[in-house]
């Protein structure tokens, strides 16, 4: 299977959507951030391996919680996905935090600040 088949885009679009379930609405670790959710999924196409990038809103310390709270639930959500999904191989998930949405209030929030002052400029 290639790396952009349908068949692997409809496989992490599935895999993305049980994840965020699974994460919303059966993990009960406090460690969890009650704002977390699946950015976005990318299994191998040999569908051993599994990279989950998500987005947690909050302080860097709420970051670092709700990865070691989701590292250590692992075994759960691959045993849901297993139960969820039916494919060959349930894949070995590896989550990473994604920067880009808090990157990207930072730059929109830099770029409003350009605008005022500017404005104020012109006045």
């Amino acid at each position: 299977m290639r790396k952009n088949s349908m068949k692997n885009t409809r496989i992490n679009g599935e895999v993305q959507r049980v994840l965020a379930e699974v994460i919303r609405g059966e993990i009960k670790d406090p460690r969890i951030s009650p704002l977390t959710s699946v950015v976005s999924v990318e299994v191998a196409p040999d569908l051993k391996t599994c990279k989950a990038w998500i987005s947690v809103y909050g302080d860097e310390e709420a970051q670092k919680a709700t990865l070691e709270g989701l590292r250590s639930a692992e075994g759960f959500i691959r045993k849901e996905l297993a139960r969820r999904i039916n494919l060959r191989n349930t894949p070995e998930i590896r989550f990473i935090v994604d920067q880009s949405i808090a990157y990207g209030v930072k730059m929109s929030k830099l770029i409003d600040e350009v605008n005022r002052t500017n404005d104020q400029e012109v006045e």
